[in-house]
Formats: structure tokens, sequence, C-alpha cells
């Protein structure tokens, strides 16, 4: 299995997701600050993933942390997960992790634990094998959703690479198939960035499913000559009402899949839920360097001085969203009602 980010002899391991798909090696980060620039840079990048590494390099602080009474300790570690917090504004999960280690910093500290740091890294480890369980979880549920000859296109990676393993959205298709059916996968190039391209074909390949990598201004065609049956995306954040923010080009996708009369999933966890935002107008939304545009490779592609809008996501209103898969289940519209039932653990 493809494992991105793991912990290893009190080192975070990731795989170079910039290396991709030319050449396979891993970074191994020593300090939390090398986790930062690993999240701000893409070499980890997906929202579980993220919330993974976060956990990770937050764990990675607090071992560095000098022997200090209670509450200066929780000072200083609230400190570090301050600071991680601050990496990337948009997926839900980096903050659902760090408020979690936090949590559990609180509770270690109230039953009077003599190693917190210790505690922490257990933590931090535990939420790496949740998030694989929890995405098996999901792969189980939605596969029900896809048939044997289906032609899915995807968006962006939310595979194995985009988690600590698996994958949400990739994950309904590698369950899919796991259970004998025949999918074939179109492949959107996903630009500025090329997750699609550079990914998520890669993934393909080394699962062997088949899939074909399109660019991303052919899926209305595509869908007007019916090649396209379901598209699954994962998400970076889920309001309460059922909007999503996904890596850009998801909304026209959903507005295509509608016109076509295409189902449209998405495929996330809990922790990518914002339970505190009502609607996606809400969620923040990450604007990147101009040149992710205006390069490639370090190779200039646009004129010197060119302005650029680089949004990293975009929100894909809930009515445009067949169907919502988590690891508690499959959610349907009204999505207020059902995630809500979802936040109360009834769903």
């Amino acid at each position: 299995m493809i494992k991105p980010v793991f912990w290893k002899n009190n080192t975070l391991v990731l795989i170079d997701q910039n290396a991709l798909p030319g050449i396979e090696r891993q970074v191994v980060c020593t300090h939390y600050r090398q986790v930062i620039a690993a999240i701000k840079d893409l070499t980890v990048r997906g929202a579980p993933a993220i919330g993974v590494a976060a956990a990770m390099g937050a764990a990675l602080g607090a071992l560095a942390l000098p022997s200090l009474p209670p509450k200066k300790f929780q000072d200083q570690f609230d400190t570090i997960c301050d600071e991680i917090e601050k990496a990337r504004p948009t997926a839900r999960n980096l903050f659902w992790a760090l408020e979690r280690m936090k949590s559990c910093l609180r509770e270690s500290i109230g039953a009077g634990a003599l190693n917190p740091a210790g505690e922490l890294v257990k933590e931090a480890k535990r939420i790496g094998v949740e998030d694989i369980a929890i995405n098996r979880q999901i792969g189980q549920h939605g596969s029900i959703l896809f048939a044997d000859g289906d032609n899915v296109l995807t968006h962006c990676n939310a595979g194995a690479l985009a988690t600590a393993g698996f994958g949400t959205a990739l994950g309904v298709i590698r369950a899919s198939v796991a259970q004998g059916k025949k999918l074939h996968v179109y492949v959107g190039e996903t630009r500025p960035v090329l997750q699609g391209s550079r990914l998520t074909a890669w993934e393909m390949k080394k699962e062997k499913i088949p899939a074909t990598l399109i660019t991303d201004n052919m899926p209305g065609f595509l869908m007007q000559q019916s090649k396209i049956d379901k598209i699954i995306v994962g998400a970076d954040r889920i309001a309460l009402n059922g909007d999503t923010a996904n890596k850009i080009g998801t909304y026209s996708l959903a507005v295509l899949a509608r016109a076509h009369r295409i189902p449209f999933y998405v495929a996330a966890p809990l922790s990518t839920f914002d339970f505190s935002i009502r609607t996606g107008a809400q969620i923040p939304i990450e604007e990147r360097q101009a040149d992710e545009v205006t390069h490639f490779r370090g190779v200039r592609v646009a004129p010197k001085e060119m302005s650029v809008y680089n949004p990293a996501f975009d929100i894909t209103p809930a009515k445009f969203i067949t169907a919502i898969i988590t690891e508690k289940g499959i959610l349907t519209k009204p999505y207020l009602k059902a995630i809500a039932r979802l936040r109360k653990g009834t769903c």
C-alpha cells in the first residue's frame, strides 16, 4: 500500500509529491518547521494527509521541548500548533488534527502523565492508523454506488497520496475494483499543479486500474458523448449545509454533471466537516503564488509581469452534489439534516 506520511524513529517520513511521477523519494522531517514547509510547498498535500502530517509535526515539536512544568509545556505546545495552523487555510483536517492533539495533551496533563510528549507521539500515530481504517470504510460504503463497467471521472488527487493510505475518492474506486467491478477512470489533469496527471495517474498505474488522462477542458465534451457515468471527488472542507470546498475546477464539473444528469459524489471523512460554519461562503479559500500558473517545473510559460489569480479551491453548492460518502455511511439531501445526524452520531 502507498503510505505517503508515516512516523519512523521519532521522525516524520513523507513521499515527496513534488517529485512524482518521475522520481520516487522520501523526505524525512526532524523538526516541526520542516513539516510546515512541506505542507506549504505541497510536498505533502490532500486534506487528510495534511491533517496527519500536522499531528505528527506537532508531536515533533513536543519532543523538542525541554522539561517544563505542565502549564508551561502546554503553553509552548499550543504555540507550536498555532504556527502549524498557519501553513494552509482551507483544509479542515489540519485544524481538526491539531485540536485533537491539544485535547490529548490536556487530558494527559490532567491524568498526571509523566511523559506528555510521548503521549502526543502515540496520539499522532493513532491519527495516522485511524485515517487508513476510515478510508477503507469510505471505500466500502461508496462502492455500492458504482457498477461493473462504469466510466468514472475524478479530479485532483484524492487517493492514497492525499491520505495516510488507501484514499477517499480513489479509495471508493479501489474498493469497487477489489470487488471485481471493471471500472475505467478518466483522470482530469488538474491545473495548475497537475495533481491528476502527476499523482492520480501514477496511483492508477501502480494499482493497474485502467485509466485515461484528459485535460481540464475535456470533461464537458466527454459527458456530451455519454462517455462518463459517474464523477467522484474528495473534499477539503464541508459546511453544515453540504457546500463543499475542493480543488479549483470541481464546481465546473458539478455544474456540467447536473446539465448531463450524471451523479456527482463527494468522498470525505468526518474530520473534513466543519460544524462551525453553515454555508460554503464562510470557507476560507487559499490563494497560492503566481508562479504556479506562470511557470511549470521552473520554466516560464506566461509573459513576464502578467497578472495572475490563483485560488487553490472553489466551492461546490450542495444542490449539485448527489451524495456525500463518509466512514459512517452515505449522506443524501437534505444535507443540513443529514449532517446534523452525522454530528450527533446517529447517521
